[in-house]
């Protein structure tokens, strides 16, 4: 679509409004027509069944009273005492009488049209009286058997209809009536055959078409239908008939298709007497020819209409582009976008995304070097060169300078990467600057190492509380600096500056408050405070270095645990002391220690192999459980390694299996150290001399090489691979593949897939 020009575009879109709410609107209107059609042609080919089943059922009851009303002349007790046809011929009044009965049924026969025949037969007698043969004897005339059959279900007084197929070939629907023995002593039955040809007539009273009509007993046998050898079949084997039976509705119709063509079914049965089901099958092809001549005639219609709407719609599209074309053509003679064999629309959204790029970057390096003048003005500032900026930075007379430094920095490195830290450091900055009240001027900048530098510039008088306003709010930069960065921070402020120019000297303080969470512990916020005697000489437990010794003499860690806490409490105790002083003690503690090792030829390279340097680490530790935990680390490594035989557990196995297992996650090698049972430096001492490299790398490279397993055998995304293999976003990812590999994951892929083509070439 973007390589179709706009006009075509527009073509097509006003197109389909027209055409498609047309062409729904034609299928609508199809579909209702047909189906009303239906439904009509439905009611009314029920309608007309009803009434040829009347007119049929009308003709039926008028014979049947007739032949009642013929048993109750008792003209049949004339021949009552004739059981023998020999007795009959005996005398000319006893045929005079049997003539007399024949008489009558022959009147019976002309008062219905289309009757057979109709005889009357004398119960235990051996001759039939018959319009068709006579007076005649019975193994003459067709076998009266099926008469006892049909009327074993009799009920009442009244006659039954039987379907049957006479000697002669003819189908009937025989009326059988017994004489009721209330209105007369003579035992006889009176049997009326109708033609089926003459129950067909009524029934096609109206024209049911070529699939023609069904009149079936209440057992599903065939009575009468237009085709000649279906009667006295099992009509259930018809289509659909059995469906029909089964249903027991006394009317209704319904549509089946066979063989292709789509028919309706009618069916209506007969009253209570009959008990027969008269059905009709209509072909709805032939019924709805009209319905689908107009329905064709709409449809032409419709492409009628719609192809004058398709021309009009060209010319309508033409003409409402025309403004866009002419503003292209502008655009593409001023300005070179790059865009090609693209449509109008295309064309424009990539000439405004690119005004709306270059504004946005424009507005980014505005503000990027606005906020660069700013930081490097506030970093002169810091280091005591003041510019003219400062002046429209900070316009009150009164400053206060905090330091918010991150407890345990190393951790915090440590379980963060590059791009989340500077992440963190964006957040904080930005929301501590917006954190003080109005009428406070504050600049955030970040001096590495954990370490941000707050400049708080306020009129002390104007603002209310004073400096306990500005102290508020510095604990809520606290929490909220802990809840960004995931761990605890201290901030260190320094005392109260009336000028500018002495704002170095209240970053020292700050630094130098800092230092005191040694003592009171971190998270907090310390205030900077005068030290009253700067000239008291340190301290130093001499007693305890040498027991310490002589405890790792003899191999007695807990006792060394001990005496670190009595140097702790030592140092707690002090009414004064230095965090130099602190650094010192435990300076000198491991300084000793290591000269006691090595005047016993102990190799403190491979005690302490894989470790950075001691001293900078305790340099760096922010308190003083820091500072125990860090030379209980020391004091264990030195114990393990001087306590290792040949029958030690295999830590190295035990850490390599456990990284090979665990690489996907995300381990915390502290953690990890204790599940294993031995101190984080051991372990990273162990690691380094079994792979030569760090516990990081190592991880890393676990993870890099399963990565490159998944990249040939899989048709995973890029992110998808960093996250299976313990990655949390695809930067870190492709940093490490590159540092590990020299190229990036997609490239390494692209590689070795060309190189298996080449091979199998």
């Amino acid at each position: 679509m973007k390589r179709i020009p706009m006009m075509l575009q527009l073509t097509l879109i006003l197109f389909c409004v027209m055409a498609i709410p047309m062409a729904i609107l034609t299928w609508y209107s199809d579909t209702k027509i047909l189906k009303n059609s239906e439904s009509a042609i439905a009611e009314s080919s029920l309608a007309g069944l009803n009434a040829n089943r009347r007119l049929n059922e009308n003709a039926l009851n008028n014979l049947a009273q007739d032949v009642v009303r013929l048993a109750a002349t008792k003209v049949f007790d004339r021949v009552r005492s004739y059981e023998t046809f020999e007795e009959v011929r005996k005398s000319y009044s006893n045929v005079s009488k049997a003539m007399s009965v024949l008489d009558e049924l022959h009147n019976l026969n002309h008062r219905v049209d289309g009757v057979y025949s109709s005889y009357f037969y004398l119960s235990d007698s051996d001759y039939v009286i018959s319009t068709d043969k006579g007076i005649t004897r019975l193994d003459r005339y067709d076998s009266l058997e099926w008469m006892e059959e049909a009327l074993e279900g009799r009920r009442g007084i009244g006659g039954v209809w039987v379907p049957r197929k006479l000697s002669s070939g003819d189908y009937v629907i025989s009326y059988v009536l017994p004489l009721n023995r209330l209105s007369t002593t003579t035992r006889g039955t009176i049997v009326v055959n109708l033609e089926e040809e003459q129950v067909s007539d009524y029934l096609r009273a109206s024209e049911p078409g070529k699939h023609g009509y069904f009149l079936l007993d209440k057992e599903g046998t065939i009575i009468s239908h237009n085709d000649k050898s279906l009667l006295l079949s099992d009509g259930k084997e018809q289509p659909f008939l059995q469906e029909i039976l089964q249903r027991g509705e006394k009317e209704g119709y319904a549509f089946h298709e066979a063989g292709g063509e789509r028919l309706i079914y009618t069916w209506s049965k007969s009253q209570a007497q009959f008990g027969w089901w008269n059905v009709n099958i209509y072909s709805m092809d032939e019924l709805l020819t009209k319905a689908h001549t107009l329905q064709r005639s709409i449809i032409l219609l419709t492409v009628i209409i719609i192809f004058v709407g398709a021309v009009l719609t060209v010319f309508l599209a033409t003409w409402l582009s025309k403004p866009v074309r002419q503003l292209v053509r502008a655009v593409r003679a001023r300005s070179n976008l790059g865009v090609s064999n693209k449509n109008e629309l295309v064309f424009l959204d990539a000439a405004f995304k690119r005004m709306q790029e270059e504004e946005e970057e424009l507005y980014r390096l505005l503000k990027e070097r606005e906020q660069d003048t700013r930081n490097l003005a506030v970093q002169k500032l810091l280091k005591g060169e003041v510019t003219d900026q400062i002046a429209d930075l900070f316009p009150k007379p009164d400053y206060h300078v905090a330091v918010v430094s991150i407890d345990r920095y190393r951790r915090y490195v440590s379980h963060t990467n590059r791009e989340t830290r500077n992440y963190h450091r964006y957040v904080l900055i930005s929301r501590c600057e917006s954190m003080f009240p109005d009428g406070v001027h504050v600049q955030t900048v970040y001096q590495g190492e954990g370490y941000f530098v707050i400049v708080i510039n306020y009129d002390q008088n104007e603002l209310e509380g004073g400096f306990d306003g500005v102290y508020r709010t510095l604990i809520a930069v606290r929490d909220m600096s802990a809840e960004i960065l995931g761990h605890s921070v201290t901030i260190g402020v320094g005392s109260q500056a009336e000028t500018s120019d002495i704002i170095p000297d209240r970053v020292a303080e700050a630094m130098e408050a800092i230092k005191h969470r040694m003592i009171e512990g971190s998270g907090g916020i310390i205030l900077w405070k005068q030290e009253a005697d700067r000239n008291k000489k340190y301290i130093y437990p001499t007693n305890s270095e040498t027991r310490i010794l002589n405890f790792l003499s003899k191999g007695d860690l807990d006792s060394i645990i001990k005496e670190l806490g009595l140097v702790r409490n030592e140092i707690q105790s002090a009414d004064y002391i230095s965090y130099d002083n602190i650094l010192f003690i435990y300076n000198q503690l491991v300084g000793v220690t290591i000269k006691h090792l090595r005047e016993n030829n102990i190799s403190t390279a491979r005690i302490f192999a894989g470790r950075r340097n001691i001293y900078t680490t305790i340099a760096s530790i922010d308190t003083l459980d820091e500072l125990e935990e860090h030379l209980h680390e020391f004091f264990v490594e030195i114990i393990q390694y001087l306590s290792r035989n040949v029958g030690e557990v295999n830590y190295g196995e035990r850490i390599i299996r456990y990284l090979e297992e665990h690489f996907r996650e995300e381990i915390v090698f502290e953690d990890m150290a204790k599940e294993i049972g031995i101190s984080y430096s051991y372990m990273r001492k162990i690691v380094y001399e079994l792979t030569g490299k760090s516990l990081i790398d190592y991880t890393n490279m676990l993870r890099i090489q399963k990565a490159k397993e998944i990249l040939l055998e899989s048709n995973l995304s890029i992110s998808q691979i960093a996250s299976e293999v313990g990655y949390y976003n695809v930067q870190s990812f492709n940093r490490f593949f590159r540092k590990y590999e020299g190229m990036s994951p997609s490239s390494y892929k692209a590689l070795k897939f060309g190189a298996t083509r080449l091979e199998s070439s």
